[in-house]
C-alpha cells in the first residue's frame, strides 16, 4: 500500500504544472494533499478521476476563499469519512480529514502556520494541543493510525539546514518542538522516515529565497506518523524532491 502526502500549495497550480501526470506516474493508493485553495466545484478534477481516483474527500476552508484546505484522494472507497475533527475553530480553516481503510485510520492534515503573528502562533499552539487530545481518545477505539501531512514543524536540527539561525522563528521554536516530542511520546507514533533513516538528512519544503531548492537548504515539516501496531508494515518512506509543482515535494510511504 502507497501513501503519498503533497502540500501542493494550490491544486490548481499544481494541476497545471503536470500533478496529474505525476499521479499516473508514481501511483499512490491513497493520496493526501493540502493546501488545495480550492473548493471543489472550482476545480477539474477529471484528469485524475480518469486515473482512478473517483473516491474524492474534500475538506476546504470556508473561514475564507483560496486559503487552505485539504483533499484525500482515493481508488478505493473509505469505510468511514470525517471532515475535520469536531472543533468548528479549526475545522471552518479546512484542516484535516479522516478516511478509514480497514484497520488503518488515515488523517490528512494541514497544522496551521505560525507565521503571521502572535495571534496565529496561539492558534497554532491550540490546535495542536486539541488535535493530539483527540488522537489520543481515537486511539482507544481506532490503534492503528496514520497521520499524514504538513505539520509545519521541523522537530529536530537535522530536519532543516540552517538550525543555529531558527530557533527564534515559527516553526522550530522551542515549543513547537518540545510538542513535536510529546506528539511521539504521548501517542507512541513513530516518524516513519526517522525510523528508517535515523541520520537521513531530506527536506520537504524550500522556501522560494536565494535559491534555496537548487541549493537543498529546506526544512522537514511534512510527515508520516505511524502507529506502532503497523510498524512491522513499513516498507519505506522516499522524498521525491524531483517533483517541482510546489514548494514543497511530496512524500511516499510503502506499507507492505
Amino acid at each position: 500500500m502507497k501513501i503519498a502526502t503533497y502540500n501542493v500549495n494550490g491544486i490548481r497550480a499544481a494541476l497545471k504544472k503536470g500533478l496529474a501526470e505525476w499521479t499516473a506516474a508514481t501511483a499512490p493508493d491513497v493520496l493526501c494533499i493540502q493546501e488545495t485553495k480550492a473548493h471543489e466545484e472550482q476545480v477539474d478534477m477529471a484528469e485524475l478521476k480518469a486515473l482512478g481516483y473517483v473516491h474524492q474527500q474534500w475538506h476546504s476552508a470556508t473561514s475564507r476563499k483560496g486559503y487552505s484546505g485539504v483533499l484525500t484522494l482515493s481508488k478505493v472507497v473509505p469505510d468511514y469519512v470525517q471532515l475535520g475533527f469536531g472543533n468548528e475553530k479549526y475545522d471552518r480553516e479546512g484542516r484535516v480529514v479522516r478516511t478509514d481503510f480497514g484497520d488503518l485510520t488515515i488523517f490528512n492534515c494541514y497544522f496551521p502556520n505560525g507565521g503571521q503573528g502572535d495571534e496565529r502562533q496561539n492558534f497554532k499552539y491550540e490546535f495542536l494541543d486539541d488535535f493530539l487530545a483527540h488522537i489520543l481518545e481515537l486511539q482507544k477505539s481506532r490503534p492503528g493510525i496514520l497521520v499524514v501531512g504538513d505539520y509545519n514543524i521541523a522537530h529536530n536540527e537535522i530536519d532543516l539546514h540552517s538550525p543555529k539561525t531558527n530557533h527564534k522563528n515559527t516553526g522550530f521554536l522551542p515549543d513547537e518542538r518540545k510538542w513535536m516530542t510529546e506528539w511521539f511520546d504521548k501517542t507512541g507514533f513513530i516518524d516513519t522516515y526517522r525510523h528508517l533513516y535515523p541520520e537521513g538528512e531530506a527536506y520537504s519544503w524550500w522556501s522560494y529565497r536565494a535559491n534555496a531548492r537548487n541549493n537543498d537548504k529546506g526544512w522537514r515539516i511534512d510527515y508520516h506518523s505511524l502507529s506502532p501496531s503497523h510498524a512491522n508494515r513499513l516498507v519505506d518512506v522516499v522524498h521525491l524532491k524531483d517533483a517541482l509543482h510546489s514548494d514543497h515535494c511530496p512524500i511516499l510511504l510503502t506499507l507492505s
